[in-house]
């Protein structure tokens, strides 16, 4: 059996990260701060994406269990594909309740980060599709690990999240629009 830490994972994917960080920077031959930083955005809104979708969200012994991966327990994965069906099997309503918000905020963020980082997104669905993708990539990746479950309705509620983070980020831009109109005229 293999144990994965939360923190070996968050080194695993800072180290991915600075490489394609680097690969970009030797493709270009420039490094752009204002952009690193604002890309910087990305990176903990992903970091915190797995660090939710990976690991336990309850302690034990104060800590985070770890990712936990074998071979022998991998097959048949836990997967899910009808919708619905699993968010009516929680122990309390309590329960479909956390799971069902925390998958919609989850990726509220992204909805957002995605449309203002990346200006090919800033239609909606662009940012339905990265984040729906995101999420589907996700849910694949729980594949192998015996305790994580791939679930249709995660990609539905993660993408429903990018929605509502969209739509966030569409009210906001057109309120910073309006204002800025609402400048020059004054003046």
């Amino acid at each position: 059996m293999v144990r994965i830490s939360l923190l070996s994972g968050e080194l695993l994917f800072a180290a991915l990260w600075l490489f394609g960080r680097a690969a970009v920077w030797l493709k270009t031959k420039q490094i752009d701060p204002k952009r690193e930083a604002q890309l910087l955005v990305m990176y903990i809104n992903l970091a915190v994406i797995l660090r939710f979708v990976f690991y336990p969200v309850s302690r034990v012994g104060g800590r985070v269990p770890p990712l936990l991966f074998d071979a022998a327990l991998a097959w048949p994965p836990r997967l899910n594909l009808v919708p619905i069906v699993h968010i009516l099997r929680f122990a309390t309503r309590r329960d479909m309740l956390v799971n069902l918000l925390g998958n919609v905020f989850l990726f509220l963020p992204s909805g957002i980060v995605c449309p203002l980082l990346y200006p090919r997104l800033r239609h909606w669905w662009k940012t339905l599709g990265a984040g729906a993708l995101l999420s589907l990539c996700l849910e694949l990746c729980q594949l192998p690990f015996f305790e994580r479950a791939t679930d249709v309705d995660d990609l539905i509620l993660n993408t429903l999240g990018c929605a509502l983070g969209y739509g966030l980020w569409a009210l906001a831009r057109t309120i910073w629009n309006l204002r800025n109109r609402q400048k020059k005229e004054g003046q």
